[in-house]
């Protein structure tokens, strides 16, 4: 299993935690220190569209109108921690967004 975020997030955190007491092996991809290549980055715009830009995150607040008006592949390329987060790729390739109820159902029961 991967998890994809910032160290310094307080979700991605909480995430990595709970996946790692129920038993999971979990690699942990610091998308700020790691950057991402731009086909992971197509396989998850592939899998979750315009919902993987995190548009209330304080990097979005901080670009340009122009950097906004960018397609989301090279914008999250470019600017890693505009996309949003956790996105956890399970055992078997199966994608999932966020740290929701629904999320850690899935993956926690």
């Amino acid at each position: 299993m991967r998890l994809f975020g910032l160290k310094t997030c307080d979700t991605c955190r909480k995430a990595l935690k709970s996946l790692r007491d129920a038993g999971h092996e979990v690699e942990f991809i610091d998308l700020r220190a790691d950057g991402v290549p731009q086909g992971v980055v197509e396989r998850f715009h592939d899998a979750f569209g315009e919902e993987l830009v995190n548009r209330r995150s304080t990097t979005w607040r901080e670009l340009s109108d122009a950097e906004r008006d960018d397609e989301a592949v090279p914008l999250i390329v470019a600017h890693p921690s505009v996309m949003k987060r956790p996105v956890i790729e399970d055992d078997m390739g199966g994608l999932y967004l966020g740290w929701t109820a629904d999320v850690q159902s899935k993956l926690i029961g």
